[in-house]
């Protein structure tokens, strides 16, 4: 085996083997299905990259497919969202398609299986449907109405299509084998009586469609080769080549189902009932809340595509489901906005510095580099004056050697301007500092080649001009959940772990560079981690949210607990 074999992952290896046994690599298809019942996911992005990815890889089309079958779930909202979503990631589809373009085939299939005594309509209640369903372990009881004539049926069935009855009243089954070790064999609804308007067929049918029948029909119908989905799945793998076998022609493709894991992220949920119940209960804003696990909330925050893809290659595909911790996640963010991050500064808790030997109603504009790590991001001018913020814990009176910021009677340097010394400070009744006075050394100004500017000073600070500083709105963001796995615990429900500090808003001061900023753009505020402007923000009143600290301090946070 050479060393770009070793590297295939189990699905990559199928493939691979299918093309060996002699299926054709023009005729690979791949699709993604989500169903239009709320916002992509992490999960999905996984699912996402690794259709897409094959489809690059093998440079096959890959279709966007809504299984759009349950019309009391699903909005225009939501497809409008998972196109945007697949879009941003950075993948094109073939064909944008909806299991709700094949709702004529698929009746005209059930037609065909009915005449074929393949399905019948049942009259049962659920609740009796269920208990003659069996168990595991015991085998189902045959409906009353399992061998209603082929007339009646077509009767019936027809009779459904036009509205005729209320919901619940009938369902078509798929006549297969009540005794099967399998339960999904166990005679399988195929179409329930909704009368509901569909976002796209509005209220043409008073049928829809199981997932089951619908999913490897879909894929039949657009020559889908592959046909991958996650583990849960896996049961219904029998079915789904039930379904085929009954439309089959050989001289077409016929698709093939294979199971991966989920690839579950610790401290937060990705099931989208309950994604939906915390923007219900308003512990979110929206969908887009950039504390949720959903691409359009990760989006928001800052995160990259770029990010995502390359924590789904990392991550990969496995046949067990593992719970991923979100650092990995924040770790890939972090390392690609280190690239391509403009540096700035922002001061969040400020107190004011008066360098008290600096002319009052003086200013001088500074030169300073925007990205160390991009040599063509260029420099920017920023201001410097008389009064300055900064950050409150980067002073101290006293304090020990290992403290390397300003502290009374001591040299910090500020970051691209001088070397300033802490002389003395003022104090509020309560005695919180209100303001510190400090002398600057003249001659220190970064990058002028004097001596002094070389001197050496452990400490170095970012600043902003009290002058020219922007108020800010600032969003700082943690987990959205204290347990890593809140979903997980039989005897408590997933709400009782919500955080509630996973959200602090504050104000702070940011430099005037950023006044022209657009909304999605992403800086580096030196020393406090990664932000971007939220689509909140205006003109008047700039709104950042804090998308990723400079390191993981939440494990500093776990150690410590």
């Amino acid at each position: 085996m050479n060393e770009g074999e070793k590297s295939l992952n189990f699905i990559e290896h199928i493939i691979e083997e299918d093309l060996k046994n002699g299926f054709s690599k023009e005729d690979l298809r791949f699709r993604f299905p989500p169903e239009p019942n709320g916002y992509l996911h992490i999960g999905h992005a996984s699912s996402i990259c690794l259709n897409f990815g094959l489809g690059l890889r093998y440079n096959a089309p890959v279709n966007l497919r809504f299984d759009d079958t349950n019309p009391a779930k699903e909005e225009q909202e939501y497809v409008d969202a998972i196109k945007k979503d697949v879009s941003w990631l950075g993948y094109k589809w073939e064909h944008e398609c909806f299991a709700s373009d094949y709702f004529q085939k698929l009746y005209d299939w059930a037609i065909f299986l009915i005449k074929q005594n393949k399905a019948y309509v049942d009259s049962q209640s659920s609740d009796a449907m269920a208990e003659q369903k069996g168990t595991p372990t015991t085998p189902g009881v045959a409906s009353p109405f399992r061998n209603r004539s082929v007339e009646e049926n077509l009767d019936l069935f027809q009779r459904m299509k036009n509205g005729e009855f209320k919901e619940g009243e009938h369902v078509l089954r798929a006549k297969i084998d009540m005794t099967s070790s399998n339960m999904l064999m166990r005679d399988p609804i195929m179409y329930r009586i909704l009368h509901k308007a569909h976002h796209r067929t509005n209220t043409d049918w008073c049928i829809y469609p199981m997932y089951d029948w619908t999913h490897g029909e879909s894929d039949y119908l657009e020559q889908v080769s592959h046909s991958f989905c996650t583990l849960e799945f896996a049961m219904h793998r029998e079915l789904y080549d039930w379904f085929l076998d009954q439309v089959y022609d050989e001289s077409k493709t016929r698709p093939k189902q294979r199971e991966f894991a989920r690839r579950n992220l610790s401290h937060t949920v990705v099931s989208k009932r309950k994604l939906l119940k915390l923007v219900e209960e308003g512990v979110v804003k929206s969908w887009d809340d950039p504390r949720m696990p959903t691409i359009s909330g990760m989006r928001r925050r800052g995160f990259t595509p770029e990010s995502i893809r390359n924590f789904a290659d990392t991550i990969g595909i496995a046949k067990r489901e593992n719970l991923i911790d979100v650092s990995l996640l924040e770790f890939h963010v972090r390392e690609h906005l280190n690239k391509i991050a403009p540096r700035v500064m922002g001061v969040l808790d400020p107190v004011k510095v008066v360098i008290t030997n600096y002319p009052e109603g003086q200013e001088e504009w500074l030169d300073v580099e925007n990205n160390p790590e991009d040599p063509d991001s260029g420099s920017r001018k920023i201001p410097f004056s008389r009064e300055i913020y900064i950050e409150k814990a980067d002073f101290r009176e006293e304090a020990n050697k290992k403290f390397f910021r300003l502290k009374l009677g001591k040299e910090v340097r500020l970051k691209g301007a001088y070397i300033i010394k802490a002389e003395s400070c003022t104090k509020d009744t309560d005695g919180n500092i209100t303001e510190i006075q400090c002398t600057y050394d003249t001659l220190s100004k970064s990058g002028s080649g004097t001596e002094e500017s070389l001197r050496k000073v452990k400490g170095t600070l970012h600043w902003v001009s009290v002058q020219h500083a922007i108020e800010s709105e600032i969003r700082l963001y943690d987990r959205l959940f204290t347990d890593e796995s809140p979903d997980t615990h039989k005897d408590k429900d997933f709400m009782e772990f919500i955080n509630p500090d996973s959200l602090q808003v504050i104000k702070g001061f940011v430099e005037p560079s950023l006044k022209d900023a657009n909304i999605g753009d992403r800086f580096q505020f030196q020393r406090m981690g990664y932000f971007n402007i939220d689509t909140d923000s205006t003109p008047e009143n700039l709104v950042f949210n804090k998308t990723v600290g400079l390191r993981d301090s939440w494990a500093k946070i776990q150690q410590k607990s």
